[in-house]
């Protein structure tokens, strides 16, 4: 037995040992703390939630990255206004030459002898967060602001609070582990934040746009306009699917912490492939729009991970092997 092992023995031995009621009183103490925390992040959030549903409208802007950007036409009626229209060069004789013109009329009306006729006077085009689709978001309820404002503070609220909900679970579970084991602990959930923190940003920068881009083109093929949507639906929507995407992106660690406490093996990872490429394609469907594209766009990285967690285990046995003087198993 060297010094560490014999240090680790002599700290549990020194470690005063609780009782059941105890443990639980201090389970509820930090359940507390962290409903605590949770809370006044949620109030926070709800100050700032115009800023975080600018933030889940930006994938909106990049949705013309897939498709040259169209001209369009918007309609300015006092102080309403109607568009924008993609249009062409056919169905709008009219429009100026340069790429992607998005025009704006005034409508108004002018007496031309005994009548009145409609008129059009060309106005500049404001800036918008999307320039070329011009997707407009619109709640149909008096209270559809309020519950989106809440759904979005809530997971805001999950976000700005982690550090401290998870420091106060992490007082209740560390006095359990020894020196060794709270060094794992401590990799481990660095992983884990670093794998949900890679899914949400793929997710955000990436998948998203192209998926959003995908339902548009899928209601146009149906004979439907795509450009005014449900705010509540989208910030659901947007909400969902990147913070499913972090979640999936635990997968590794799940499976390789079975690799660690000795359930599976790189064998049995390696057999089950196919049924973890069908799980993958599943998942796409359930957390995206039900259409190809984006299964296939979630799938993949899932399916990525799931193969280097097979050659992580592989290397783990092989160490194992090496270390006890085996020569390693040739695949």
């Amino acid at each position: 037995m060297d010094d560490n092992e014999q240090f680790i023995l002599e700290e549990e031995a020194a470690t005063p040992k609780k009782s059941f009621w105890a443990h639980l009183n201090d389970l509820r103490t930090a359940l507390v703390r962290s409903a605590i925390a949770i809370g006044l992040a949620l109030v926070i959030c709800l100050l700032l939630s115009p800023q975080l549903v600018k933030i889940l409208e930006y994938p909106l802007t990049r949705i013309d990255m897939f498709e040259a950007p169209r001209p369009t036409v918007s309609f300015q009626v006092g102080e309403a206004r109607f568009g924008p229209y993609p249009v062409t060069a056919e169905q709008f004789p009219g429009l100026p030459s340069g790429e992607a013109p998005q025009l704006v009329f005034q409508v108004g009306t002018a007496k031309v002898g005994q009548e009145q006729v409609a008129t059009l006077k060309l106005l500049p085009p404001p800036p918008t967060r999307t320039p070329s689709l011009g997707i407009h978001l619109h709640n149909f309820g008096p209270a559809e602001g309020f519950f989106i404002a809440f759904h979005v503070a809530i997971y805001g609220a999950l976000i700005v609070s982690a550090p401290f909900w998870a420091f106060f679970l992490a007082q209740f579970f560390l006095p359990a582990l020894n020196i060794k084991e709270r060094g794992l602990f401590f990799t481990w959930i660095g992983w884990s934040v670093a794998l949900f923190f890679a899914g949400v940003l793929l997710t955000y920068f990436g998948l998203l746009p192209l998926a959003l881009r995908a339902a548009v083109e899928y209601s146009q093929l149906l004979g439907f306009d795509a450009y005014d949507w449900r705010a509540e639906e989208y910030i659901s929507f947007v909400s969902k699917f990147i913070f499913g995407m972090g979640l999936g992106f635990q997968f590794p660690i799940v499976v390789l912490l079975l690799v660690k406490l000795g359930m599976i093996t790189h064998r049995h990872l390696a057999k089950y492939r196919r049924h973890v490429a069908v799980l993958c394609l599943i998942l796409g469907a359930v957390l995206t729009t039900p259409e190809v594209i984006t299964q296939v766009c979630m799938a993949v990285p899932l399916y990525v991970l799931y193969e280097a967690c097979i050659w992580i285990a592989w290397y783990w046995d092989w160490k194992k092997r090496r270390a006890e003087g085996a020569a390693p198993a040739a695949e």
